[in-house]
């Protein structure tokens, strides 16, 4: 047995297979993987396990094969082939859905079913159908019309027949009115040029556009006023539709350049207006250098020529709300109301005392609080557009105190014609 020196190392040699001994060859040295190489291993193993699983679950439950998809991105401006194909299959859909609404020749069978399965006795010369016949009419009338056939529009249709039975004429006008506002619906859609579901103000204008050549009342309307109709059609359209927006305007442009400065504006109707109001219109209104273009004008005179209504409130309560406090007070008021003294006095008028309107404005809105006046309270009180005119308007202010006056001597131009 060799012996090994004291302090030396081992002999770590084998025996060949030749019968001789070797060293052993040096350890392969184990290459560092880098910290991306690990990444993607990590995520070659992460794929082929979420793989393997949601096969596993895909087999197992059939149910998520019936989760439709619920998210289409829209395609972007270079996508040029995707946005063609999104175009053509949304003209598609809406030639589908024209396609299931009922045309002429189907209203006529319609009709003819309805007058052949009418109940007697006739109310005058009405027609009345009960709802045993209805039904009737509705399994001959074809899939179409099985819409309208139910026991939903049957019943709401239903008054005080005591035989139960509704009016044919009013059930065919029902589905006329469902028709045409499906079609309306179609046709606006395909100016829906984002495909939101929604119109933009330049959609609209340009539905209007093409509209404007089969209306028999525009017949007259020379093409160079096409856009001022269209403009004030659309604008219009916007102002009570969405209250949450932020042939007189060219008599009023004087200088022709298009805009409305302070001092054109304050010649629109009966030139009484303001110049405190005024001034807070160019303050919260759109403007351009200080002047206010036809769209911003359009609002401001759908505002005055529609008090009554919520969003024309909307509009005027903001201009009248100095402080932005969402409220009226009497420091509002007062600020309103002196430049309407000083104009009495100008025209020689003996100026009203600000505590009476004041107490009048209060007594006539009833507010929540004593002391403010919201817009809900405004809106509530059904005296939104007194209360603006007396605060804005000279003509409107003298109209409205002078009231009883004017009713008496009304009365007497009657009666007076009556006589004749």
């Amino acid at each position: 047995m060799l012996e090994l020196q004291r302090g030396s190392q081992p002999w770590t040699g084998r025996k060949s297979f030749a019968g001789g001994w070797r060293r052993p060859a040096t350890a392969p040295t184990v290459k560092k993987k880098s910290e991306q190489e690990l990444k993607d291993e990590e995520m070659d193993l992460f794929t082929k396990y979420y793989s393997k699983w949601k096969g596993g679950r895909k087999n197992t439950n059939e149910f998520y094969k019936t989760i439709p998809r619920f998210y289409y991105r829209l395609p972007a401006e270079d996508e040029v082939l995707l946005q063609k194909l999104r175009e053509e299959s949304r003209a598609v859909f809406l030639q589908r859905k024209s396609r299931e609404l009922l045309d002429n020749e189907e209203l006529q069978n319609l009709w003819f079913l309805l007058d052949k399965h009418q109940t007697p006795p006739m109310i005058g010369e009405e027609a009345m159908i009960n709802y045993e016949n209805f039904l009737k009419v509705g399994e001959k009338a074809g899939p179409k019309c099985k819409q309208f056939f139910t026991a939903k529009v049957f019943a709401k249709l239903l008054h005080t027949d005591s035989y139960g039975r509704i009016s044919i004429m009013q059930f065919f006008n029902y589905v006329m009115r469902k028709v045409w506002l499906h079609q309306t619906r179609i046709g606006l859609s395909l100016y829906d040029v984002a495909g939101q579901g929604y119109l933009r103000e330049s959609d609209l204008e340009n539905y209007i556009l093409e509209l404007i050549p089969t209306l028999p009342q525009l017949d007259g309307l020379e093409k160079s006023f096409y856009s001022f109709y269209v403009c004030t059609a659309v604008r219009k359209f916007f102002f009570f539709l969405d209250p949450l927006r932020t042939g007189q305007y060219l008599n009023l442009d004087k200088d022709h350049n298009g805009m409305l400065s302070k001092e054109e504006l304050s010649r629109y109707g009966t030139a009484t207006m303001t110049n405190v109001f005024l001034d807070r219109v160019f303050q919260e209104c759109l403007t351009y250098d200080g002047e206010m273009d036809y769209k911003t004008y359009l609002d401001f005179v759908l505002a005055l020529e529609n008090r009554k209504e919520p969003a024309a409130l909307q509009y005027i309560f903001k201009l009248l709300d100095i402080e932005n406090k969402g409220y009226l007070n009497v420091f509002s008021l007062n600020y309103f109301f002196r430049a309407i003294q000083e104009l009495m006095k100008i025209h020689g008028q003996d100026p009203v005392s600000f505590q009476d309107v004041k107490d009048e404005i209060f007594d006539m809105v009833k507010p929540k609080d004593p002391l403010k006046i919201s817009l809900q309270d405004l809106i509530n009180s059904n005296q939104g557009d007194t209360v603006t005119t007396i605060l804005i308007d000279l003509n409107g202010f003298w109209t409205y105190e002078n009231r009883e006056a004017l009713v008496a001597n009304d009365n007497e131009n009657s009666a007076d014609l009556d006589d004749t």
